[in-house]
């Protein structure tokens, strides 16, 4: 079982920063690959972000070249850092915990935190 905490969401405009952490504990953190997923009022949720325990990254088209994540394995936390934040990028924003290599599919993370609303203004 592993546990995720994610944090650092908040109100920013657009073109400004955040950087969201995903905390874990539980079953060994650094044997997981962490996928950054999220979810817009009325939209499914979808693929952001991924690195996989050997430090894989694969992103979405939308956020490429804006968004890095990076992992702390001694401190079983990844984080996502968002530059040149849009208001499309409105929403939650999960982490989750899966097998040892990146996906970009839900399906592939057993793990969920619950959530961090990030809101973009115009």
């Amino acid at each position: 079982q592993v546990q995720l905490v994610e944090s650092g969401g908040g109100l920013v405009q657009a073109g400004g920063s955040l950087r969201l952490s995903c905390a874990a504990s539980g079953r060994t953190f650094s044997n997981y690959a962490i996928g950054w997923f999220r979810q817009a009022p009325g939209k499914d949720r979808e693929f952001v972000a991924t690195i996989s325990r050997t430090g894989i990254r694969y992103y979405a088209d939308s956020v490429k070249g804006r968004f890095t994540t990076s992992r702390d394995n001694a401190k079983n936390t990844v984080y996502l850092q968002m530059n040149s934040l849009k208001p499309e990028d409105t929403a939650v924003y999960y982490c989750a915990a899966g097998g040892s290599s990146a996906s970009i599919v839900t399906q592939a993370y057993a793990y969920w935190g619950q959530g961090t609303q990030v809101t973009v203004s115009s």
